[in-house]
């Protein structure tokens, strides 16, 4: 990848063929969230058991970063604890705004992926988008 390139191939590649699309029929919180200067929308759907993330899939409709971010987040919070969630949709956010790679070592690798975006500014809120419908869903029972 190109340390400037937006579209890093993991990003193409999750946008283009997601592995947590589609709606949970059985998810126990939910959560939506629109940017309206960009249009994307992510509907949210997880389903917790006890205090862990038993799954969660998202409808996304927008660019190939909110798709892939959104992909990603629901993968990478499957299993976890309700609080390790919210712990790395912080860290996300953190790493994105005024955060360092170093904080990496806390996250799943392919977040690395969306790190060009912090000189593409303008294109954060489509990678935090999903991140923040996460923290919605899991913010009220």
């Amino acid at each position: 990848m190109d340390g400037d390139s937006l579209y890093d191939t993991l990003i193409v590649r999750r946008a283009r063929e997601p592995r947590h699309a589609g709606e949970l029929a059985d998810a126990t919180v939910k959560a939506a969230g629109n940017n309206p200067l960009c249009g994307d929308r992510i509907a949210l759907g997880v389903r917790v058991d006890g205090d862990r993330i038993a799954a969660a899939r998202h409808v996304t409709k927008g660019c190939a970063i909110c798709a892939a971010s959104a992909d990603l987040m629901a993968g990478s919070i499957e299993g976890r604890t309700l609080s390790e969630a919210l712990d790395m949709a912080g860290r996300f956010h953190h790493m994105l705004g005024n955060g360092s790679p170093v904080e990496l070592d806390d996250l799943p690798e392919s977040m690395a992926a969306f790190l060009p975006l912090k000189t593409h500014r303008s294109r954060l809120r489509c990678a935090t988008l999903p991140w923040t419908a996460l923290e919605e869903a899991l913010g009220h029972d």
